[in-house]
């Protein structure tokens, strides 16, 4: 009789044999070292020193909820959190304990009867697994492929009672944008359609505010549904929905993730309200993120001889091969930078690659360390192949 845990056993040799099992890293934080392998975008988070004490000396918040959002007798801070949010975004919004349970709780929610999501291919998991807990009826419309989702649309429009699109407003793997003007002008076309916009690596990185592509675009108030993250630029945890009251509503009544979770601390709050304060006046260091980024860009297309997809500061290097990225990321930890190799399953079989991260707290000299170690690398590489 096969052992009981031989099965799992067998999983993880085949992952190994594919260069692709995990490990959760050793810490590896040092004077010295980069890290372009974090979404700390503005660098909030690297300068936290500045400001910690201070804040600690004159926030109430307790360091536990010891309940949900719908249990808690302390709902201060989160009621502060999501007012800020709503004055911002002018619609009401609703606070989640990260992105994932956001999205797996919204998406979930809204799969009523008659319902089906329109998915861009290259949309995260924790839409996926939100459409699998809610057995939604769902399909994919090829990346950033306007002309396949009005196919799907017109499919999908005389049968459905409402037609949820989602994207991403920048995609954590290419860093490349989804074509929002043209999602809007689509939702004006089909009065079933409700527009889902997660702009996760956008909060606190574009707009004149820091609110994100919508707001950068003038279109937040055309997006239905706008799910946003304090985890990377906003240099807290957790996240928020905002929507209608109506929705909003909803939501607070069928979202099993903040139904079902005990609720972030509210010290967690009253941090992330200080963030928020900051990232608003950010303007200096937005500015400054987009122009190294265009130049990190620019350095990656000429090692490359390619374009490079991204229009952000998430920047992939192509690699193709999942013991070839390992092989990469380990080169340039050896020189003190840390950038992830992504592989299956986060990518496809062929879409391996390494992902720069950038911030806005890298120094010009720092920029430079990393392309000189890039180019390093990349010629090793080169001539052992």
């Amino acid at each position: 009789m096969e052992d009981k845990f031989e099965g799992y056993k067998r999983v993880l040799t085949d992952y190994e044999a594919e260069n692709r099992l995990r490990a959760i890293p050793i810490d590896r934080e040092s004077p010295s070292r980069i890290d372009l392998s974090g979404n700390d975008y503005l660098g909030l988070a690297a300068r936290r020193e500045e400001f910690q004490r201070d804040f600690m000396n004159r926030c109430d918040a307790a360091f536990t909820s010891s309940a949900s959002r719908l249990l808690a007798s302390r709902q201060k801070h989160y009621q502060q959190l999501e007012q800020v949010l709503h004055e911002l975004y002018g619609n009401p919004a609703l606070l989640f304990n990260s992105g994932y349970h956001a999205n797996v709780g919204c998406i979930s929610a809204l799969n009523i009867k008659g319902t089906v999501f329109l998915c861009d291919k290259l949309i995260h998991a924790s839409v996926i697994d939100g459409l699998r807990v809610g057995n939604a009826e769902a399909a994919r419309w090829k990346h950033n492929d306007i002309a396949h989702l009005k196919r799907l649309l017109d499919k999908y429009d005389a049968s459905a009672h409402r037609m949820i699109v989602v994207a991403e407003s920048i995609y954590s793997m290419d860093g490349d944008m989804a074509p929002l003007s043209e999602l809007i002008s689509l939702k004006r076309q089909y009065p079933k359609m409700i527009l889902y916009l997660d702009e996760a690596h956008a909060f606190g990185v574009r707009g004149e505010k820091g609110l994100g592509v919508a707001e950068e675009l003038g279109m937040l108030n055309e997006i239905d549904i706008l799910i946003g993250t304090f985890g990377k630029a906003g240099a807290s945890v957790g996240a928020f929905a905002v929507t209608n009251p109506m929705l909003h509503t909803f939501l607070v009544n069928n979202a099993r993730s903040l139904i079902f979770s005990t609720a972030i601390p509210p010290i967690n709050a009253c941090w992330t309200i200080e963030m928020i304060r900051r990232i608003i006046n950010m303007n200096k260091e937005r500015e400054y993120l987009k122009d190294i980024s265009k130049d990190f860009r620019n350095f990656i297309s000429q090692i490359t001889g390619k374009p490079n997809p991204s229009t952000s500061q998430i920047v992939p290097l192509p690699v193709g091969d999942a013991g070839k990225a390992l092989e990469i990321a380990a080169r340039l930890g050896e020189a003190d930078i840390d950038a992830l190799a992504i592989r299956r399953p986060t990518v496809p079989p062929g879409g391996e690659r390494i992902r720069f991260s950038l911030n806005a707290a890298l120094s010009q000299e720092e920029i430079e360390r990393v392309k000189m170690a890039i180019r390093e690398v990349i010629a090793n590489e080169e001539e052992n192949d």
